[in-house]
């Protein structure tokens, strides 16, 4: 599959862009983490100790150029500097532990999603104006309005309170030592049952509605007409012919909808305490630590970016009329 000049210099733009507005972003927050450090310290903030700290975290006091030209070779050299709140340990070895929790929350909760949403397009779309569109597809726009954190603290109340049927906080019990067993699997799954739950409405809604407007177009077309016409069975017609070639837009709203789903799992992690990138976004943040900070936002944006550059390439192969155009 080949991809452009064109496109891809538009990435390419978009990536410079990133890491500018990475780097400007935290410094424009009040305070440094310097004083962060310090004031953890608190009684124990001595002269020589609060010197100690200036001189290994000092780059805050050069001027913002030098600053962002050691910020440049540290990218070039896959160096994200020294966390300031995890100290003495890398940001790569901070944001490594944290993003497996977010990337195994973030793809259970889209394939689950994906999978229920598509269904659920298909059939309003084949079944349009009858009493199962008229009910999903209202459903699905309320779905899209309702924020994260509404969801995230009902569903905390509902079932993680009230009934108690599933755990409340972190990604496993804390208990029980990271192993590959069934014990440990099953405690993973369980913690991740209501961050999932808070993820997918906002997705199955977003994907039944995209679903359904693309099926209802491709169900006008001469080939669908003739599928039905050879008197092919219903589900055939409907995932065989329809559904099949409806999937292109669904994967287009997808690559759009990363920076969402990824500002979902930041407030659904601070909720439920799950460690992953959206807890350490936050909990380096209130720290001042600008090299977490500049890391994590990095990362999200080589993730958007490269899950529209597969779409891209992916699109290729759907549809051959599109090779040449991308």
């Amino acid at each position: 599959m080949r991809i452009s000049g064109r496109r891809l210099g538009v990435y390419a733009v978009a990536l410079a862009f990133a890491i500018v507005m990475n780097f400007i972003l935290p410094r424009l927050m009040p305070g440094t983490p310097v004083d962060a450090m310090v004031a953890q310290l608190g009684p124990r903030a001595t002269p020589a100790a609060v010197e100690a700290i200036k001189v290994r975290f000092g780059a805050v006091d050069q001027p913002m150029l030098l600053q962002f030209v050691d910020y440049l070779k540290g990218l070039a050299t896959f160096d994200l500097g020294v966390s300031v709140k995890y100290y003495p340990q890398t940001v790569v070895q901070v944001l490594g532990r944290s993003t497996i929790w977010t990337i195994f929350l973030v793809v259970t909760a889209i394939i689950f999603s994906l999978c229920i949403g598509v269904v659920l397009g298909a059939v309003s779309a084949w079944r349009r104006g009858g009493r199962f569109d008229t009910i999903v597809s209202p459903l699905s726009v309320v779905m899209i309005s309702v924020p994260p954190v509404i969801i995230a603290l009902t569903t905390l109340f509902i079932f993680g309170v009230s009934l108690r049927w599933f755990p409340v906080g972190y990604a496993y019990d804390p208990n029980l030592d990271p192993a590959f067993n069934f014990t440990f699997a099953g405690s993973v799954f369980m913690h991740a049952i209501l961050p999932v739950l808070t993820l997918s409405p906002f997705l199955i809604g977003e994907f039944q509605t995209t679903m359904r407007s693309s099926m209802i177009s491709i169900l006008g077309e001469d080939y669908v007409t003739m599928a039905r016409a050879k008197g092919l069975s219903h589900l055939n017609v409907m995932f065989g012919y329809g559904a099949r070639n409806a999937m292109l837009p669904v994967l287009t709203n997808l690559a759009l909808m990363l920076g969402a789903v990824f500002g979902g799992s930041i407030v659904t992690e601070i909720v439920f305490n799950y460690p992953g990138l959206g807890l350490t976004l936050y909990t380096a943040s209130v720290a001042r630590d600008y090299p977490v900070i500049q890391g994590q936002l990095l990362l999200m944006t080589l993730a958007t970016l490269g899950a529209n550059l597969l779409v891209d390439i992916i699109y290729g192969f759907i549809d051959p009329r599109l090779r040449d155009a991308v």
